[in-house]
């Protein structure tokens, strides 16, 4: 049976916990520079309608790093949905590739994709969920605690696809998962249905203050207050988000043993300052190389 990795929705609780024990080991193997070829000859596309560093960097350095080979598709090779549908490409595609990680700008993209392609779907990124980031995320969180289950992790800012995918995570491994955002910036009915669904063990709160919200938090997360597409909303944004900065007074909140969590890039000066982003409590930069190892994992999962 074919299995897709579009969020974390799709690995149950004992499979998230085995893919992050296996990125781990892959860190590791890594380290010691271990020749590891679980991909050879398999060929992985990569489509993005929206560009990256991060995403298309470290999958295509996590495929060569296994063995195999990766092509890269921009939104302009593609025309998916406007040079041909969804569908054909998809039908089309997974007689030549062994997996497609996408980066789109809607979920239903992601959606189809799925339905119609006969090998893996990796979701590299949508705007309902980015569950490579959110693996990432955990990766770190277990490094910097031991494990995951019983942690605090306190995501301020808006309620957007990275909170929600670290949420339904968090959930997963046993983490309570605070929101804390401005009014009319959280979750939605239908996240939270989906959340009581996947995690009913789990502990999902929202607390408005971002200095109540902090408090007990082990982990301390934030993200660009306007992502792409939401242009328009910049200014609007920048003065609704403006009390949910990460910095020194803020963290001055937060217990000592906090850890500062951001998926990058970073508007440094708008939801981080620099002393948050750099300081002793941060570790943004371990996080964004743990994006090679769990995608490793993940390939591994879905292809091996």
């Amino acid at each position: 049976m074919i299995r897709h990795f579009l969020d974390l929705t799709d690995p149950t609780p004992d499979e998230l916990a085995r893919l992050l024990k296996e990125a781990a080991r892959l860190k590791a193997a890594r380290k010691r520079r271990e020749p590891i070829d679980t991909l050879a000859r398999r060929q992985v596309a990569l489509i993005f309608e929206k560009p990256s560093m991060r995403t298309r960097v470290s999958f295509e350095s996590a495929v060569t790093q296994l063995g195999g080979a990766s092509l890269f598709l921009s939104a302009q090779d593609v025309g998916l949905g406007w040079r041909e549908s969804v569908a054909d490409f998809a039908r089309s595609m997974s007689h030549y590739v062994d997996a497609m990680v996408l980066r789109v700008f809607k979920q239903s993209t992601i959606a189809e994709m799925a339905k119609y392609a006969s090998v893996p779907v990796i979701n590299g990124l949508c705007d309902h969920a980015h569950p490579c980031q959110a693996a990432a995320d955990l990766l770190t969180i277990q490094e910097s605690f031991g494990e995951v289950k019983g942690r605090t992790v306190v995501f301020v800012g808006d309620g957007n696809n990275v909170a929600r995918s670290l949420a339904l995570g968090c959930g997963k491994l046993g983490a309570k998962f605070r929101l804390s955002a401005p009014p009319g910036y959280g979750f939605d009915g239908e996240f939270l249905s989906l959340y009581r669904q996947q995690a009913p063990k789990g502990a999902l709160e929202t607390v408005e203050n971002p200095a109540k919200a902090v408090q007990d938090a082990d982990v301390v997360y934030t993200d660009v207050w306007t992502s792409m597409g939401q242009e328009a909303e910049r200014d609007q944004r920048l003065k609704i988000f403006a009390p949910y900065q990460i910095n020194s007074t803020l963290l001055a909140k937060a217990p000592k043993h906090v850890k500062v969590l951001h998926c990058l890039p970073a508007h440094r000066g708008e939801e981080i300052t620099d002393e948050a982003m750099d300081g002793p409590q941060s570790v943004v930069f371990e996080q964004a190389g743990n994006r090679l190892h769990v995608q490793k994992a993940i390939l591994e999962w879905l292809l091996k």
